[in-house]
């Protein structure tokens, strides 16, 4: 019992590690924030079908990023929130493999406009950010998203051992 707590824990402290790289990576070609973003890190909320460690990982990875990052006080509480919210549907939509990408791009696609709108008053209309934030979710979620399920699917016993 004690084993599997310290491997969960292990497991989201690394799944926030790879998040915070991925991040800072793709925010070297200004892809991470803003009205277009393709956050290549949101691929990584597919994990929750593997693992229940990925909701806190995903959530932690997304906080540091965002604070790493120098976003504003409410985009790192509403943007983490966003990226919580989303592991918590694709862990619950976990049995069903087309449909567990879908939580992490509907809260993105809902919650981001509105801080983009609101906290950073950046021009353009909510409806505009809804288009342009769901396009990069979508790129990261459901495209690079199932991608990265289809090889880690292939190891799942060996990376996943809890499960």
């Amino acid at each position: 019992m004690r084993n599997k707590k310290v491997l969960l824990i292990v497991q989201a402290a690394l799944i926030a590690a790879i998040y915070v790289v991925l991040t800072y990576f793709i925010s070297a070609f200004n892809l991470a924030s803003g009205a277009i973003q393709v956050r290549i890190s949101e691929a990584l909320t597919i994990l929750p079908v593997f693992t229940p460690a990925a909701i806190p990982g995903l959530f932690i990875g997304c906080l540091l990023s965002n604070l790493l990052t120098g976003c504003m006080p409410l985009d790192v509480v509403f943007g983490s929130l966003a990226t919580l919210i989303g592991a918590c549907g694709t862990y619950a939509l976990r049995k069903h493999k087309w449909l567990a990408p879908l939580p992490p791009i509907v809260a993105n696609t809902v919650i981001v406009p509105f801080v983009l709108a609101y906290v950073y008053m950046a021009e353009g209309t909510i409806p505009f950010f809804m288009l342009t934030v769901g396009i990069g979710e979508v790129i990261s979620c459901y495209v690079l998203g199932m991608i990265l399920y289809k090889v880690l699917n292939n190891y799942r016993s060996v990376i996943f051992k809890n499960e």
